[in-house]
């Protein structure tokens, strides 16, 4: 069992999180104060490393995508944002409208601090849409200095209004609160309800008691007055607390289709995911739920701990997920914060961005969630170049020329003859993490078969790049494939305060057919990658000095003995949205 003050010292500074004693001992992470910063406004916004086709705001800070839905022909989303800074602090529901996921338009704010039971915050929650098509948001409050979290809930003044502009918070809030004995400061963000075959209503809270991680069970017979269940949905000791949960219904393996979340899923599974606050990693497991006795049980192929199945193995925290009924879909959201350090937040004049919004399904092998970019992204494609059986030999590198390599969009196929060079994955790393893995074996390093990849925002000679990138390793009767997005060379700066590491995850892959696939999204300051059809995925911001604009090179290599082949390859030049905040 590891405990908060064990760990929480390799975390980096950049996540903006400091560490206080509670009154237990056990140390808990919290927003880090930046006083002298939270209302400072931004006399100008700096247009270096904004990105082009990503959602962000104007300017200032924002963080956790807030219960975004889809009503009456457009899609919601609600985040949380700071309207005075470039860092936390003065959080506010900040809301956008968009018709297809893609170009958005900027509304006043539905949820902001103004009554007793959310004066000190208004945090994350989710919407829900009712019986007779009536949206409701729940959502955290914090009601005194002391952190002390409820529950509140807020409805759209005028719903044939299509933008459901302004909201309101009835006079009964708060809705739940802390029973004696729960942790009033780790009682927070709930989710989307959904509908028992009792007709009760049900929700999460994350939280925790002592290191134990906890997904607290709330249930209603009329969505107004809210009944602790006596355990909870699930709880995993030595987590610590558990922030943001998710809990819906997946289809059959294979099956994109999408599923509401009061769906009775006899035969598909079900998906807990949750924000783990020591980690600053997201995980998640399939299993099955009882709905009568209202119990999830994780599958045995999913770990239930730190080394469990990830959403994304790189800077991607606080997500939601929602069910689209216009495309029958699933879609998850996350969001991406800064890596460099706060002062340079607030120089620049703005903070994070929302990623991609992720189609999501059940892989047909019934172990995992693939994840794909949401099918709207491609009316942004422009040029496109395509390559297709191209033989890389060790240490070859071929340029992507012809598209605009700082905001593209690419997809590679690679191909290779046999498994027989993969290099032997040494038996002193099975208890490592596939970051600490790349860590020793990065780009730069050859290999067997591998690496090969992608560097994606490189300067010409390669004095910056951010390479993404597969190594296989073979590891007593199987192989391992190593999927890598490496921000170590991404820039030639080195300040205090930047967070630029080895983001990695293993890949399973099957390699009977000899292939292995890779779709990178690249945006100024931000590289997602998709492995493998969306086995693995990964997000990095970087920021890059040389590599920037027109002087940005996308280059494809191979660094192993084993000659890989570029089987196909399409790029695309990305436009910006005809409208974004």
């Amino acid at each position: 069992m590891v405990m908060f003050n064990k760990i929480v010292w390799t975390l980096p500074v950049v996540f903006l999180y400091i560490l206080a004693f509670n009154n237990n001992g056990l140390v808990e992470a919290s927003h880090k104060v930046f006083l002298h910063y939270q209302s400072l406004p931004a006399v100008s916004v700096q247009k270096l490393h904004r990105t082009g086709y990503h959602f962000q705001p104007k300017k200032h800070w924002i963080n956790d995508p807030n219960g975004p839905f889809y009503f009456n022909g457009y899609y919601h989303l609600f985040y949380q944002y700071n309207p005075k800074g470039a860092v936390w602090g003065n959080i506010v529901w900040a809301h956008s409208v968009s018709k297809d996921l893609i170009n958005w338009i900027p509304l006043e704010p539905a949820i902001f601090p103004s009554k007793p039971f959310d004066k000190y915050g208004c945090w994350s929650g989710s919407a829900t849409v009712l019986p007779g098509n009536k949206p409701v948001i729940l959502y955290t409050g914090i009601i005194d200095k002391n952190n002390t979290q409820v529950q509140n809930y807020a409805v759209p003044a005028n719903l044939s209004d299509p933008y459901l502009r302004e909201w309101i918070k009835p006079d009964n809030n708060p809705l739940i609160v802390a029973e004696k004995g729960v942790n009033k400061t780790a009682f927070r963000d709930p989710t989307t309800a959904w509908l028992g075959a009792d007709k009760q209503w049900r929700i999460l809270l994350g939280g925790r008691n002592k290191d134990t991680g906890m997904s607290f069970l709330y249930k209603s017979k009329d969505f107004m007055k809210w009944n602790k269940a006596e355990k909870p949905l699930h709880s995993v000791a030595g987590t610590g607390n558990w922030e943001c949960p998710d809990f819906f219904p997946v289809a059959e393996k294979g099956n994109k289709n999408g599923l509401d979340a009061s769906t009775n899923n006899k035969n598909g599974k079900h998906v807990h995911k949750v924000s783990l606050d020591a980690t600053r990693y997201e995980y998640y497991t399939l299993g099955s739920y009882n709905a009568e006795k209202d119990e999830y049980v994780p599958d045995k192929t999913s770990p239930d701990n730190w080394k469990g199945l990830r959403l994304d193995y790189g800077n991607f925290y606080a997500s939601k997920s929602f069910f689209d009924p216009s495309k029958n879909r699933r879609i998850y959201w996350g969001w991406a914060n800064e890596s460099d350090a706060a002062e340079d937040d607030v120089r620049k004049g703005w903070a994070g961005i929302q990623l991609i919004p992720r189609r999501i399904w059940l892989d047909s092998n019934g172990k995992q969630l693939l994840q794909w970019p949401v099918e709207e992204l491609e009316t942004l494609r422009g040029k496109k170049i395509h390559l297709s059986d191209v033989a890389m030999k060790k240490g070859d590198k071929i340029e992507v020329k012809g598209i605009t390599a700082a905001q593209a969009d690419i997809e590679v196929t690679f191909s290779f003859p046999n498994l027989d060079k993969a290099e032997p994955f040494d038996p002193s790393w099975a208890n490592l993490d596939a970051q600490d893995v790349c860590a020793k074996k990065g780009s730069f390093v050859h290999g067997g078969l591998g690496p090969f990849g992608l560097a994606t925002l490189a300067s010409q000679n390669l004095e910056e790049y951010t390479p993404v990138f597969f190594r296989v390793f073979k590891a007593a009767d199987k192989y391992k494939v190593l999927m890598c997005s490496d921000a170590r060379k991404s820039s030639l700066k080195n300040e205090k305060g930047w967070y630029k590491p080895s983001f990695a995850g293993f890949v399973d892959a099957d390699l009977a057919d000899k292939k292995l696939s890779l779709r990178s999204l690249i945006d100024n300051s931000v590289v997602e990658s998709f492995g493998a059809g969306g086995k693995t995925c990964m997000s990095s911001r970087v920021y890059p000095t040389l590599a920037i604009y027109k002087n940005a090179h996308l280059y494809v290599f191979n660094n192993g003995t084993e000659t890989v082949t570029i089987k196909t390859l399409d790029a695309w030049s990305m436009r910006r949205p005809k409208q974004m905040n």
